[in-house]
């Protein structure tokens, strides 16, 4: 019961009897632990090494496999068993039997040719005694069974003359592989592989009796053929149930495992020998297949010196052709060559034909050119007379029309630069006006608030000086109580002391308004700078741009445009005037900036006294006021009377510039 590998048949038979087949993941190595396979390295390869047998080597002919790997693994486990065995060779069922393994184990073909072997020695016994028929004795067998077990359908099968030959030897000489799909079949070999070997034929026996019902409806040979070669619709599970069942209840008479020997594996090192069939008919055969494939040799070896010698043949017949049409080409150049000669005569004749001819007619043409040369010389006279004519004609008639055009645009242009000016003045002078506008606004609202901050300043001063007043008398009152003598001497140096303070700090705050202001007229002189030296450069521009057109005009001799220029320069020379002139309110205007800036001065020069009455302090406080008062509207006055005077001076240019140009 133990096997190699480590596996028990009992217990591989109690697996198969619970799940009815082998793992698919192990079934190969089960089965080659069942075949109990040698794995003959050596003999294997001695048997490959002797090439493809001849009678393999065109099996793809009669076998078309797409795949070329599988081909040739099926061609070398079939030469190998040629090899072994010469009845493997002249077996014509022998691919068929092998291709299902050779699928199986294309990877492995030592395991693959093993596999087969142990297939025909064991389960294949007594298939080669009636060499080259169908194992007639097997068949034999097989009808027994199939007639105790059921006679009607056997009576059935001989009433339409369908043999064993054909219900049973399709089955066992494809090994079942084309009545079954790859699961079932792997499922039926697990069975077959486990038992006896025959249950190899009782399986046979049951997928015919489980298959009744529909041949028992056949009543034609060719369907019985045909249903022994497809695949039809029988539950593999009940037939394997089927032949146990015909293991077991098949008398001893005719069972087929009194007459099958028991499974043998394949010997160790090499193989046995395989003589079951009758050697005189295959060495017949073999000599007659040896005899037929010398006289194929013969034959080929006959044709190919045949082919040889008829494409010598050819060969020389081309060489022939080809001479002859070389020498039919030589002689058809050769008179070709004589054509053209000819035709070079007659061409030459022709061209000098042809040359006199062109001659005749070059000196017509060029007498013709020099005819249609003086026609057309004497036309393009006559052509520019009248071309002259009429320029002149136009000329007298368009001078008018073009001096009053050039009038007109002159007008045009003289209207539009008058226009343009006046919109640059205007725009410059709402602009002046606005700047002018700021400035004011600007200087009134810092003035108001300088009187704010000094009024401000004094009412603080004035209410620190009741509160200083009040609050030492009542000091005085209190002290005048305790000691009269001290107190009277040191109350005069306190009140001249706060005094001295309140004095310094009022003028301390006069002198920082004056500095403000002076920094805001600074600021003002020098926007009028600024303003000026503009207005200067205008004037240096102007006078540059005048002496240009005035050299301009020298040249063109133009005294319209002399005149203009003239005038303009007259303008020119009051407006630099009329700036001379606002140069000097310029002056004034600093001179009155300058004398407010002594009077400034003048009052922070004045003397401070250390004997001032304290009742003299409030008239101190409100002169300062009075007099920055008085200095502000004074300043106030004096802009407005400049900025008025600028006003006039401007409306008075744009009058003359308006004057100079009136409207057309």
């Amino acid at each position: 019961n133990e096997l190699s590998g480590g596996l028990n048949k009992k217990r591989l038979w109690a697996l198969l009897k619970g799940f009815g087949e082998y793992p698919a993941k192990y079934r190969m190595f089960v089965w080659r632990s069942l075949l109990q396979l040698p794995e003959n390295h050596l003999a294997f390869s001695s048997l490959i090494d002797r090439g493809i047998h001849s009678a393999f080597v065109n099996i793809q002919k009669e076998y078309p496999i797409k795949s070329r790997k599988l081909l040739r693994v099926l061609q070398r486990t079939l030469s190998a068993l040629a090899h072994w065995s010469a009845i493997f060779a002249e077996t014509p069922y022998m691919p068929l039997l092998a291709f299902p393994f050779v699928k199986l184990f294309q990877n492995n073909q030592l395991i693959c040719f093993e596999v087969v072997a142990t297939v025909v020695v064991n389960f294949c016994q007594h298939w080669f005694e009636y060499f080259p028929n169908p194992p007639v004795n097997v068949l034999g067998m097989m009808e027994n069974v199939l007639a105790h077990h059921d006679k009607e359908l056997l009576q059935h099968l001989i009433k339409y003359n369908v043999t064993s030959q054909v219900y049973a030897w399709p089955l066992l000489e494809t090994l079942l592989s084309e009545v079954l799909t790859r699961e079932e079949w792997l499922k039926v070999f697990d069975h077959i592989f486990s038992n006896h070997p025959s249950y190899f034929l009782m399986i046979v026996i049951a997928y015919v009796m489980c298959s009744r019902v529909p041949l028992l409806h056949c009543n034609q040979t060719a369907d019985f053929e045909y249903f022994f070669h497809h695949r039809n619709n029988v539950d593999i599970n009940v037939v394997i149930k089927e032949a146990y069942h015909l293991m077991e209840a098949t008398p001893l008479d005719i069972h087929p495992q009194h007459m099958l020997d028991d499974f043998m594996p394949l010997t160790k090192g090499q193989y046995p020998v395989f003589n079951k069939y009758p050697m005189f008919i295959v060495n017949y055969q073999a000599q007659k297949w040896e005899k037929i494939k010398q006289d194929e040799i013969e034959y080929l070896r006959e044709r190919q010196l045949a082919q040889e010698s008829e494409a010598k043949a050819q060969e020389h017949k081309a060489e022939d052709e080809a001479w002859y049409q070389k020498q039919k080409l030589l002689r058809e150049a050769e008179e070709q060559r004589r054509k053209i000669l000819l035709e070079e005569e007659k061409l030459a004749e022709q061209r000098q034909r042809l040359a006199v001819v062109k001659r005749e007619l070059k000196v017509k043409e060029l007498k013709l050119l020099d005819a249609s040369r003086r026609r057309f010389l004497n036309y393009q006279q006559d052509q520019l007379q009248m071309e002259l004519k009429r320029l002149n004609d136009e000329i007298a008639r368009k001078t008018p029309v073009r001096q009053q055009e050039t009038a007109a645009v002159q007008d045009t242009e003289h209207e539009s630069q008058k226009q343009l000016f006046e919109q640059h003045l205007i725009k410059d002078q709402e602009a002046v006006t606005k700047e002018m506008k700021k400035e004011l606004e600007a200087h009134r609202r810092n003035v108001d608030l300088e009187d704010q901050r000094v009024q401000r300043l004094i009412e603080i001063d004035k209410e620190e000086v009741q509160k200083a007043h009040t609050v030492p008398e009542e000091n005085l009152a209190k002290a005048e109580q305790k000691h009269i003598d001290t107190n009277w001497r040191l109350q005069p140096q306190q009140r001249l002391r706060r005094d001295d303070q309140d004095q310094e700090k009022c003028y301390r705050e006069i002198v920082k308004l004056l500095h403000d202001n002076r920094v805001k007229e600074a600021e003002l002189l020098e926007a009028m700078r600024e303003t000026e030296e503009k207005k200067q450069e205008d004037v240096v521009h102007n006078k540059a741009q005048l002496e240009e057109e005035q050299k301009a005009a020298a040249a063109a001799a133009d005294g319209h445009r002399k005149q203009f220029l003239d005038d303009k320069m007259n303008d020119e020379i009051e407006l630099t005037e009329k700036l001379q002139r606002e140069d000097g309110c310029f002056e004034r205007l600093r001179d009155l900036k300058a004398r407010c800036t002594e009077r400034g001065v003048e009052v922070q020069q004045v003397p401070r006294s250390g004997n001032i009455c304290l009742n003299d302090l409030s008239t101190l406080a409100s002169s300062p006021d009075m007099s920055l008062r008085r200095r502000g509207a004074e300043l106030a006055r004096q802009e407005r009377e400049l900025m008025a005077e600028v006003r006039r001076l401007r409306r008075r240019l744009t009058s003359r510039a308006q004057a100079r140009h009136p409207p057309a």
